[in-house]
């Protein structure tokens, strides 16, 4: 099933919760979701839903704003091609609105911690897409490698921020230079943000959280680097695993 299927069974499926993660640190909700498949035949797909009155307060982002932060890294992460963020939507539930996004069943062969301590070279557009995002909050447990190699992230809502506050255990390629193709992917969002991105983007985020985007995307394409860590303020979210 590909992601626009996945999304069409997301949106329009009945949603039923099965259980709760525990370990979440905002109501998350693991369910059901059943709807018309690919050839009309009725399919059931594993979701996480994360209703928006679930959401606990946070000093640093406006309240029950963190599931439109989800949707939104998977808005820039489809635009920029990365598809990094699983399919991921915005819809009523069972407690109300909230963020939806596609399960992801992880290759438990992978280990996390050796593919982040060797700086593979997979994570590489997940470090890029979080000094675009302005992730505060790459852990290892966001972290989602699959049968085929690919790996996902996960765990977007506390992104966008103005300020900046890029907080992530991939510093590997710090002061890395920018290869061509990833320069290619940022004039591409840049050009998207002017366009239907930015448009879309203003419906979830304050304006000057979207004009923040387009800054940082310039100042990537101005350095030619990724980012170093600011010596100003914590680099490394805790705990990092």
């Amino acid at each position: 099933m590909d992601g626009g299927d996945a999304l069409r069974v997301l949106r329009e499926g009945q949603l039923r919760p099965v259980g709760r993660l525990a370990d979440a640190s905002n109501a998350t909700l693991f369910c059901h979701v059943a709807g018309p498949g690919p050839d009309g035949a009725e399919i059931e797909l594993a979701c996480v839903y994360k209703p928006v009155r679930g959401e606990r307060p946070l000093w640093d982002f406006p309240a029950g704003t963190l599931a439109n932060r989800e949707y939104a890294a998977f808005l820039v992460s489809e635009a920029a091609g990365w598809a990094i963020a699983p399919p991921t939507l915005l819809r009523d539930g069972p407690f109300g609105p909230g963020m939806v996004q596609l399960w992801v069943d992880v290759d438990e062969a992978v280990d996390v911690v050796d593919l982040v301590r060797r700086s593979d070279e997979r994570l590489r557009p997940i470090a890029l897409f979080d000094a675009v995002v302005n992730n505060a909050d790459r852990k290892g447990g966001h972290l989602l490698p699959v049968p085929g190699g690919h790996v996902h992230g996960v765990d977007h809502g506390i992104c966008f921020a103005a300020e900046p506050k890029l907080r992530t255990i991939l510093w590997g390629w710090r002061g890395s230079p920018i290869a061509g193709p990833e320069r290619t992917t940022l004039e591409r969002l840049g050009t998207a943000l002017a366009g239907d991105l930015g448009a879309r983007l203003r419906e979830l985020l304050a304006d000057r959280e979207v004009r923040a985007v387009g800054n940082r995307i310039e100042d990537l394409l101005s350095t030619g680097c990724f980012p170093e860590p600011d010596p100003e303020r914590p680099a490394i979210p805790w705990p990092p695993f």
